[in-house]
């Protein structure tokens, strides 16, 4: 199959990158498109009873109030006549803005609720239309001259923020990750050409995702922040499979090869393992979309485009440049770190060939193999116990603060408190008596008396946590009306349904939160109708159940199709366990390591980012994204462990030569994609920042105790039971596994003490995968 589509790739070359050279032109055409068609928000789940409420509230109330601003006197108190004045004519002014409506404030009579306690502050509230809200935010947003500021937040200031902040925290990652991964690059390959096909590789990728989600987003909802996995994500791979693809043909070339010989033997190995790769992250990816919210799918979108095109360019167009360079993929040779370490090792190779005597004139021209890495391979599977399971307990400790993991839908403390919709929140949090941003939406349906609806407004104001009740029948608090219906109440009702705001005196986000939410919604409905609670906390509450009710499916999916997968490319049964296993321990380690950093609060001063529980999506999305990276490396290694051990090497042997020969690839290319996902880091959005270190940490993780350590000591311990299968699936394996390789050609080894660093691929010594 490979040798085939090899044979096609080298026979018209030129063909091919024409058909690649349009389809980028098309790609960049429609994908500018998509950052018009990208939403804010998608941490909900649209079918629970939370969406259904809000959805009423928005079709048949004119929409619950989504925007805040808060008016603070700049000298006296909010009753002062000046700001009397401003207030009453900013509540005007705001109520003749394109999509507003529903525009209260405490100037025009909503009550003493909406003013601060010390009465230096108050708020107008209103509903403003997703279409207009942005231009909204934005205007009220300016400084304003007169005796009070204003400024924006609630619902609408704050996604406007949000999707600022990613637009510009994405610029900035994108500033440091790529002039960073150019210089590693050319370090790695140690010259320009073969440096710059990572990064041709990884913008195509780039260019095919967001035309993917442009031709999505017509049909359905996709998120902005689908931008930034599809950047990190068509990066880190292009730079991944170009790495393993150019130094594959590389090694090709000095082993004596034509150019046609050396792309298709590079094709039918590197090629197939670039495959599998790619196959298990776009199996990863996959999982997300059994979740309901569409922040979810819509990374699964992106990640599943740009990984299947970044696969096929790697595959496709990329060997045909190399069948077109040949040995001039080389060129414009730049010396350095690499060239110090390729020094100090010919050195030693040459004083130890001078003492062996002179090379079989056979052998090939250059070394293939780490000798750090199989000095690590070989000291790990002489103990392998011994070495692995203190690995094992480290990952184990690091995992450990998951035991107080709590979660929340973001909100603007995700922000750093320099934001106009942070500022506001705080103030509200702090200032004000009751949450008018976090109030429950209770949707009643049919027609209860007003009798009934009055019971049932005064005992949802008896619930712990509820601040007061605003409804059809009046205000009430603590289980009392405590004012009649006015002009104001009127916008609770409708034909056939009524609503009621319960504001609490509590953080809607908090645990007290989540419980008002769960008592409103076991309250008795009033006779003769039915109820659906929505709000903040509600929408925590079914965010929370939406993602764990569907979290073990998804592990079980993950969990068989990784194992399929990994059993039709090693024919082992074992093999595809230990991988998840192994991976499942990294898992917990991060996102133990995230508790403790983002939850906890160390390193918020270092990173810039206020402490909180973990927003509900992260820790699905980091574990699909970081389970489908991690086997990209796990297939790495196997492919040349199988290679080696179908060549009829002992296990042992097998596996310290699969290490030494994929060790500095691996790392290499776990550092160039740590580089490129440690940059969100730099951000200002928490669960951005959260999801950029935590996928760092994780490759990084998998690519030195993992690969380095843990994976030598089980295939030591495990030895010949490695390749078992029993006899139906080995029967299976036979007639539908993709085993082709290319025959193994012996390998100089360069001796070398253990404790020499880990070098980076050399121009002349590739790592051969």
């Amino acid at each position: 199959m490979f040798s085939r589509l090899a044979a096609g790739v080298t026979g018209r070359p030129r063909v091919v990158l024409t058909l690649t050279l349009i389809f980028v032109l098309g790609a960049a055409v429609l994908g500018v498109g998509a950052f018009g068609k990208l939403l804010d928000g998608g941490f909900d789940d649209p079918k629970s009873d939370s969406s259904r409420a809000a959805d009423i509230v928005e079709d048949r109330f004119g929409g619950a109030p989504n925007l805040v601003l808060l008016v603070t006197a700049r000298s006296g108190t909010v009753d002062d006549p000046a700001v009397t004045a401003a207030g009453r004519s900013l509540a005007a002014e705001l109520a003749e803005e394109p999509g507003v409506r529903g525009v209260a404030s405490y100037w025009t009579g909503a009550g003493e609720v909406l003013r601060s306690r010390d009465a230096d502050a108050a708020l107008v509230v209103a509903t403003v239309d997703e279409d207009h809200a942005d231009a909204v935010v934005a205007k009220y947003d300016a400084d304003r001259a007169g005796p009070v500021t204003v400024q924006p937040g609630g619902w609408a200031a704050v996604n406007r923020d949000i999707g600022e902040q990613v637009t510009t925290d994405l610029a900035t990652a994108e500033l440091v990750a790529i002039p960073v991964t150019l210089v590693l690059l050319i370090i790695a390959f140690a010259g320009v050409v073969a440096a710059a096909l990572p990064l041709g590789v990884g913008l195509v990728g780039i260019l095919g995702g967001f035309a993917a989600l442009s031709v999505i987003a017509e049909a359905t909802d996709v998120s902005i922040f689908a931008v930034n996995l599809a950047t990190a994500l068509g990066l880190g791979l292009g730079i991944d499979y170009a790495l393993l693809m150019v130094s594959r043909f590389r090694e090709e070339l000095a082993a004596r090869r034509d150019r046609r010989a050396a792309t298709v033997a590079t094709v039918r190995t590197a090629g197939r393992t670039i495959l599998f790769s790619g196959a298990t992250v776009i199996v990863a990816l996959a999982v997300m979309l059994v979740f309901p919210p569409f922040f979810l799918k819509s990374m699964a979108y992106a990640g599943i485009a740009v990984t299947l095109v970044t696969m096929l360019t790697a595959v496709l167009a990329l060997p045909a440049v190399l069948y077109l360079l040949g040995d001039r993929v080389n060129a414009l040779r730049v010396g350095g770190l690499v060239g110090l370490f390729r020094r100090r090792g010919a050195g030693k190779a040459a004083a130890g060939a001078a003492a062996a005597g002179p090379a079989p004139a056979e052998a090939p021209r250059e070394a293939t193999e780490s000798p750090f890495w199989r000095a690590v391979a070989t000291r790990v599977m002489r103990r392998p116990l011994l070495t692995g399971l203190p690995v094992v307990a480290l990952l184990l400790l690091l995992a450990a603060p998951v035991l107080h993991v709590s979660f929340a839908t973001p909100d603007d403390r995700v922000l750093n408190p320099g934001k106009p919709s942070r500022a506001v929140g705080d103030v509200l949090r702090s200032d004000f008596g009751d949450n008018i941003s976090g109030a429950l939406d209770v949707v009643v349906t049919g027609q209860p008396a007003a009798e009934a609806l009055t019971d049932y407004a005064t005992a949802l104001s008896r619930l712990p946590g509820a601040g007061r009740v605003d409804s059809a029948v009046g205000e009430f608090q603590a289980g009392a009306r405590t004012a009649p219906p006015g002009p104001a109440s009127a916008r609770f009702a409708t034909d056939g349904a009524t609503y009621l705001q319960v504001v609490p005196s509590i953080d809607p986000m908090s645990d007290a939160g989540q419980d008002l939410a769960r008592a409103a919604r076991a309250l008795p409905v009033p006779a003769g109708s039915s109820v659906l609670v929505g709000g903040t906390s509600a929408y925590l509450v079914d965010g929370k159940s939406a993602i764990g009710d569907r979290l073990p499916l998804a592990i079980g999916l993950i969990s068989l199709a990784t194992f399929v997968l990994l059993f039709l490319f090693t024919g082992s049964v074992l093999l595809p366990l230990k991988a998840i296993v192994l991976n499942g321990l990294v898992l917990g380690a991060v996102v133990g390591v995230s508790v403790w950093i983002f939850q906890d609060g160390h390193l918020a001063g270092l990173l810039g980012f206020t402490p909180g529980p973990l927003d509900t999506s992260m820790p699905v999305l980091l574990f699909c994204i970081a389970f489908g990276l991690s086997m990209d490396y796990e297939v790495f290694l196997l492919s040349r462990i199988k290679e080696e051990h179908d060549a009829g090497k002992p296990n042992a042997e097998a596996v310290a030569t699969g290490l030494a020969r994929t060790g500095r690839i691996v790392t290499t290319a776990a550092l160039l994609l740590a580089v490129t996902f440690a940059a969100f880091a730099t951000g200002s959005v928490r669960f951005m920042q959260m999801f950029g270190l935590g996928t760092a940490l994780a490759i990084l993780l998998d690519a030195s105790l993992v690969r380095g350590v843990l994976v030598p000591a089980f295939m030591r311990v495990a030895g010949r039971a490695n390749w078992w299968a029993p006899a139906p699936l080995r029967w299976l394996h036979d007639r539908v596994g993709l085993s082709e390789s290319a025959p193994v050609a012996p390998a100089v080894t360069v001796p070398a003490p253990a404790t020499e660093p880990a070098g980076l691929p050399s121009p002349t010594t590739p790592s051969r995968t």
